[in-house]
């Protein structure tokens, strides 16, 4: 089974026997020298912060850091689970979401963004940000920096803006798979790569044949991610769903 803790350690335990350093997205954007293989592990936490405390301890006991974004919504933002995983050594960021929630109110927004940052401040020192699709939303979150600056706010990086993707490989979970670009409204990025995969053991027969790119981020969603098969099942379920919905969204 796919999308499981047991697939996912898997997936690290590949990857560090195949020469990969793992860089939060924060140590990407500060290091002047970086490793000749890197993976820079990106989780954005949607839903389900419990499992997101799960794999960041999973990581922790293979040594491995790795940056989290939250969102300020209640059902991501649970200070208890956000400090345990600090305390691991993982990076905290804000995935933002203003522009779409204050329906494109770019004054608003930006006063809510510095607000939510500040908040986020209080367990870590956020350095890093990422948009939040927001699939149903017609805004993209991203546009609030047409008109404002991230840095003025102390803010070092911006995976959409600041990292480039014709040398950094980039894999997300999007749609329940590696591959999901078809099911994504805006997680997904311009990249002079030809390499798909589709399942988790795809990326872990490429990297043992020392076929995968030397540099990439890899994003997951920790809500797909479980070994219980009843949470696993629903997700399974919902996912489809959703990518249903996307895909009409994508064709308008």
């Amino acid at each position: 089974m796919d999308f499981t803790y047991s697939k996912y350690r898997y997936l690290l335990q590949t990857l560090k026997s195949s020469g990969y350093s793992f860089l939060t997205y924060e140590n990407f954007c500060s290091s002047e020298f970086l490793p000749e293989k890197f993976v820079i592990l990106r989780h954005d936490v949607d839903a389900k912060p419990e499992n997101a405390l799960m794999m960041a301890s999973l990581e922790g006991r293979l040594g491995i850091k790795a940056s989290y974004y939250f969102r300020f919504i209640p059902k991501t933002n649970q200070p208890d689970k956000i400090m345990s995983i600090a305390a691991l050594g993982h990076e905290i960021g804000y995935q933002y979401e203003e522009l779409s929630i204050l329906k494109g109110d770019e004054n608003k927004a930006l006063l809510y963004f510095e607000e939510h940052l500040n908040y986020f401040r209080q367990f870590y020192p956020v350095r890093t940000i990422c948009m939040h699709g927001s699939p149903l939303s017609k805004f993209d979150n991203r546009d609030l920096w047409k008109i404002y600056n991230y840095r003025d706010f102390g803010i070092v990086g911006e995976p959409y803006f600041d990292v480039d993707f014709n040398d950094v490989f980039y894999l997300t979970d999007t749609g329940r798979c590696w591959d999901g670009e078809k099911f994504s409204v805006r997680d997904k990025v311009k990249s002079a790569f030809s390499q798909s995969y589709h399942t988790t053991s795809d990326i872990i027969v490429a990297a043992k044949a020392g076929t995968l790119p030397s540099r990439m981020m890899i994003t997951t969603h920790p809500q797909r991610w479980t070994d219980n098969i009843f949470e696993w099942s629903a997700e399974f379920v919902a996912q489809n769903l959703k990518n249903i919905v996307k895909r009409i969204i994508i064709r308008r």
